[in-house]
């Protein structure tokens, strides 16, 4: 069974910047169409944050990320990225990394607190 572990989470203060790494522990990223990041706060809902088509690096952003967030893979390294800058209070979140953009197998999680 495929197992999705992300990694790269952290306590940052406000403005600062985190890279999140998503690897698999079988196979290849290349094996989906596409990889994705979601988060869920405290008594939030898990929501999008963004997706990234494994054959042409394509990507799709929710727009409270847009200017702020990168999506990229590496699929010699068989990873996907999350490079986060400008980091706000209301990004903390645990962020998660599925496959085919929430269809396929899903992380555990890796928590990213920001501060004021």
């Amino acid at each position: 069974q495929v197992q999705v572990v992300e990694s790269g989470g952290g306590l940052v203060q406000s403005g600062g910047s985190l890279r999140l790494s998503c690897a698999l522990s079988s196979g290849f990223i290349s094996d989906y169409y596409a990889m994705g990041w979601f988060r869920q706060a405290p008594g939030k809902e898990r929501e999008g944050v963004s997706c990234i088509s494994i054959s042409d690096g394509s990507a799709t952003y929710a727009d409270f990320v847009k200017g702020r967030f990168t999506i990229s893979r590496d699929n010699a390294k068989n990873t996907v990225y999350l490079q986060m800058n400008s980091l706000k209070p209301e990004d903390t979140a645990v962020y998660y990394c599925a496959g085919e953009c929430g269809a396929g197998p899903w992380g555990q999680g890796t928590q990213v607190t920001v501060s004021s």
